[in-house]
């Protein structure tokens, strides 16, 4: 009698997690990857790989906050010594009762200085000003006010935007400490798979290949190939991945093949590969067959169902929050909102739908059959909706952000 050969199936402590669970497992599973230094101009959408300071007090001297005349110590009227502007310097000495100097904003404000008077509150004749006694340093940014030299001013693992790249160029930082984005290869299987035009009978059009690489990038990764792969022969998804080079990516993402059907590959892949399982099935609808393992090798897969709308769900559950990992962000949370409007609940399952928000509410969009996007497409976020809701209840927002 002939035995034949079966992969060792995943640990039963894996299967079918609870979809807020799989998200926190997916998140904790990797370390961060390595840091690095790159120029501001480079480190847009990176993740800190450290705290950022201040290498110097903020901001680094007595700033006028207005344009006006910067007084002495004493109520005027204030006889005018001169001008000082942005970018230059007062020479003149310490300010003396009954003495002023007429200042623009952002310039330093010249030793002795009461307060600085806005110019529309002032007459002048000549060399003297008059205006309203103002308080002690109205009108004066003092030297470390903001932030002294060292404070903190972000943490590690908060994306660098705008803002942050402009408060880091003000604090005196020309390059930062960054994790880079992680690479990913994506492998879309299925023989029945086109690419250009409509399709023939028997045929679907590739959905998965056009959304995958803009939403990696929205979630802070970076898509390096795509590839299409067979169902047949047998062995075609396992050549694809062990040939394809490992150092070019972090992750591979496949979709499709993640079921037990007979063109399924996946799963017997890495169980003859030996990989670690983390997820292997979550508890949600759509996108329950998804999958997240680490080749011996250290390499990352993450397994999406072949559907659409089923791996967006699944992207959103556990390639989103592996990415924030390898990044070193938090998982982050997900804002809870009101639910109104039909929903069926799904037995021990949370049910993923599409919703628009009006910024009280959250409302289903509808069109959301696993190989149906129409509704993502026209969504502001995904519910995530459990099994024992009751309607109005508030419930977890996905935002798409893209």
């Amino acid at each position: 009698m002939t035995v034949l050969a079966t992969a060792a199936a995943p640990p039963s402590s894996c299967r079918d997690l609870p979809w807020a669970s799989a998200r926190e497992r997916a998140h904790t599973a990797p370390a961060p990857l390595p840091a690095q230094h790159v120029p501001l101009a480079r480190a847009a959408g990176l993740t800190l790989a450290d705290v950022l300071r201040t290498p110097q007090p903020m901001p680094g001297f007595d700033t006028a906050a207005m344009d006006g005349y910067a007084t002495g110590p004493a109520p005027g009227p204030w006889r005018v010594l001169g001008t000082v502007r942005a970018g230059g310097a007062w020479t003149g000495g310490v300010l003396e009762a009954g003495e002023a100097v007429e200042i623009s904003t952002g310039a330093p404000v010249p030793a002795g200085a009461r307060a600085v008077i806005p110019l529309e509150q002032t007459e002048r004749t000549g060399t003297l000003v008059s205006g309203p006694a103002p308080a002690d340093g109205r009108h004066i940014r003092r030297a470390g006010e903001d932030a002294p030299a060292g404070a903190p001013l972000a943490p590690a693992g908060t994306r660098v935007g705008p803002a942050l790249l402009g408060l880091a160029a003000a604090s005196g930082h020309d390059t930062l400490p960054v994790r880079p984005r992680p690479r990913v290869r994506i492998l879309v299987t299925g023989d029945e798979l086109t690419h250009t035009g409509r399709p023939a009978p028997g045929q679907v059009r590739d959905a998965l290949g056009p959304l995958l690489p803009p939403l990696i990038q929205v979630m802070g990764g970076k898509t390096t190939d795509v590839h299409h792969v067979p169902d047949r022969p047998a062995g075609s998804l396992a050549t694809a991945v062990h040939t394809l080079p490992y150092h070019d990516a972090d992750v591979t993402v496949v979709t499709g093949s993640t079921s037990v059907g007979a063109t399924d590959q996946l799963r017997m892949l890495l169980a003859d590969a030996d990989a670690r399982w983390v997820v292997d099935a979550v508890a949600c609808r759509p996108g329950h067959p998804q999958l997240l393992a680490q080749l011996p090798n250290s390499h990352w897969v993450v397994g999406l169902p072949g559907n659409p709308y089923a791996a967006l769900v699944a992207a959103h559950t556990l390639l989103a929050p592996l990415l924030a990992g390898l990044t070193g962000r938090p998982l982050p949370a997900l804002p809870r909102i009101p639910l109104t409007g039909d929903i069926r609940t799904a037995p021990g399952r949370t049910r993923l739908i599409p919703v628009s928000w009006d910024g009280a509410a959250a409302h289903p969009v509808g069109g959301h059959r696993p190989a149906f996007l129409h509704g993502a497409a026209l969504a502001d976020a995904l519910a995530a909706v459990p099994p024992d809701w009751q309607p109005g209840q508030p419930t977890p927002l996905l935002l798409l952000t893209g």
